[in-house]
């Protein structure tokens, strides 16, 4: 099995939770024994958002996406926006915030979930009112987290562990964009999605009845 960063090993991995005996839960109780709490920071991509979600369903995984109010990379508010957050409820994810410091939108879109937009040690782990910050206790601990972050897993890639049932619980901490899109760095992969990003643009164009020709 190559622990590559793409949907193939993704699906792997939910399919090695599983045979670990390991359920899918959210940032709404603590986490208790064989919880496997997967947390989606959309930084980048709707579309890589969406098509996650839609594996996740087919495999009989609930995770909690994250979306971001304050994004320079795509917006909650056009229709794109609100179809991507009822796409993602009705697969049956939770929809939480990815909020950027010190600002929280939080609002009826969401569940009352929130973690910070590359966030900063000093505010990092503290409780947020209202919500639950998956960074904070009791959802977080060393021992019990794992993150993908820029392609790169600092404990090693979990399917393993969670297939051999050797984790008591564990969050998990996924970026759509690093596995929807084409590369085996972080710098390829960032390319591919912004060829796909070209794409949509010419095409958002065409909608708008710009003429291309």
């Amino acid at each position: 099995m190559s622990c590559a960063f793409d949907l193939g090993h993704y699906r792997e991995l939910l399919d090695a939770a599983a045979a670990g005996g390991y359920r899918f839960a959210g940032f709404e109780r603590d986490p208790e024994p064989g919880d496997l709490l997967v947390r989606h920071d959309v930084d980048l991509s709707l579309d890589a958002a969406l098509a996650m979600g839609e594996l996740e369903a087919a495999a009989g995984a609930r995770t909690t996406y994250l979306l971001m109010t304050r994004s320079v990379f795509y917006n909650l508010a056009s229709g794109e926006g609100e179809r991507a957050i009822a796409r993602l409820r009705e697969l049956g994810h939770a929809v939480g915030l990815h909020a950027v410091f010190p600002h929280v939108d939080l609002d009826e879109r969401f569940d009352p979930v929130v973690a910070w937009h590359n966030p900063e040690p000093p505010f990092m782990h503290e409780p947020i009112a209202g919500a639950a910050n998956p960074m904070a206790s009791p959802w977080f601990s060393p021992d019990h987290y794992r993150s993908d972050s820029n392609q790169h897993w600092r404990s090693g890639c979990p399917h393993q562990a969670l297939g051999r049932a050797e984790l008591e619980w564990l969050q998990l901490l996924i970026h759509p964009e690093i596995w929807v899109y084409e590369g085996s760095t972080m710098r390829e992969t960032m390319h591919s999605l912004l060829d796909a990003e070209r794409e949509r643009r010419l095409a958002q164009l065409a909608d708008d009845k710009i003429d291309l020709t």
